[in-house]
């Protein structure tokens, strides 16, 4: 059967132990690509106890080591960063891998927090700033001169180069969870993506509520996309799978019990049944997200799991 459903997967971030190593991250890219994955995706976390490359960074140096596979990010915490220099970054990334950039934002805060104040921000109208933000990249990254004024940025006739090759602008990809945060999706994202750290269904919840919305602002739900990142470990060994979930989850998000609550576990026919569900409810394209032993996860997503969606 054909891979219907286009299917993207977590490149290697998270390093609890010991150095970086960019040997498994450059063959894990280079693997996911011949496999046929359409997509990488990255997240971002900049404070934290454990080493977590950084999303753009590291999308610039797999863009120059793969060809065809889109580079997203799911999600750059947007009120940690300046819109302009953001713009600026994706935009560079955008022409250095001939349009294949995907930019995900969110508000952040979540499970970990998300440290305003040691940007040198407050949490006080950290949503004006998240909107202002997209509006002002979605300007720079499509007017010639671009105007904007509001709350936190004023300018005027304001030029940045280069522009991204796709246009109008980047695709742009909300998360969040919460009913302003779907409705802002609706407002003003390419498509919302459902968290690894909620479960399916959340997802299934969640897109039949934007659904709603997309019909409620008159948008044509054709120009919305449906992603669901999904925490998985393929384990014949229900219980030892669920353990190292517990340990994962432990590690990254300080909180092992949310890892079963949001995870899929078991043999690769119990998770490809479980992601089926996630699919049948509208996600138009699933982010395989393992937690350890990614290289063999690589594979068994691509050929055990991927040609039933």
């Amino acid at each position: 059967m054909a891979n219907h459903t286009p299917c993207g997967i977590e490149l290697p971030q998270v390093f609890f132990d010991g150095p970086t190593d960019m040997e498994h991250i450059r063959k894990f890219a280079t693997r996911a690509e011949a496999l046929g994955f359409d997509s990488l995706w990255l997240q971002e976390r900049v404070i934290g106890d454990f080493t977590m490359l950084e999303p753009v960074t590291l999308l610039s140096y797999v863009a120059a080591i793969t060809s065809k596979l889109k580079l997203g990010t799911s999600v750059i915490l947007l009120p940690l960063r300046n819109p302009v220099q953001l713009a600026k970054a994706y935009s560079t990334l955008d022409v250095m891998s001939g349009g294949r950039a995907v930019i995900g934002v969110g508000l952040g805060g979540g499970h970990l927090g998300s440290h305003e104040e040691v940007f040198g921000y407050t949490r006080e109208g950290r949503v004006t700033r998240f909107t202002e933000a997209v509006q002002i990249m979605k300007l720079l990254w499509s007017e010639p001169k671009a105007s904007f004024h509001g709350r936190y940025w004023n300018f005027d006739d304001i030029s940045m180069e280069p522009k991204p090759v796709q246009k109008p602008n980047l695709p742009i990809i909300f998360g969040g969870h919460h009913e302003n945060a779907l409705r802002r999706a609706v407002k003003y994202a390419d498509g919302w993506m459902g968290a690894g750290s909620s479960s399916a269904g959340s997802f299934i919840r969640e897109s039949a509520r934007i659904r709603d919305m997309l019909g409620e602002a008159k948008r044509d739900p054709a120009t919305f996309h449906f992603a669901k990142r999904v925490y998985m470990a393929v384990d014949n060994d229900e219980a030892r799978g669920e353990r190292r979930i517990r340990e994962w989850f432990g590690r990254r998000y300080k909180n092992a019990d949310l890892g079963p609550k949001v995870s899929i576990w078991g043999s690769a026919a119990k998770c490809t049944e479980q992601i089926q569900a996630i699919v049948k409810a509208g996600a138009q394209q699933i982010v395989f997200n393992p937690m350890f032993d990614e290289t063999e996860h690589l594979e068994i997503c691509a050929k055990e799991i991927m040609p039933h969606l």
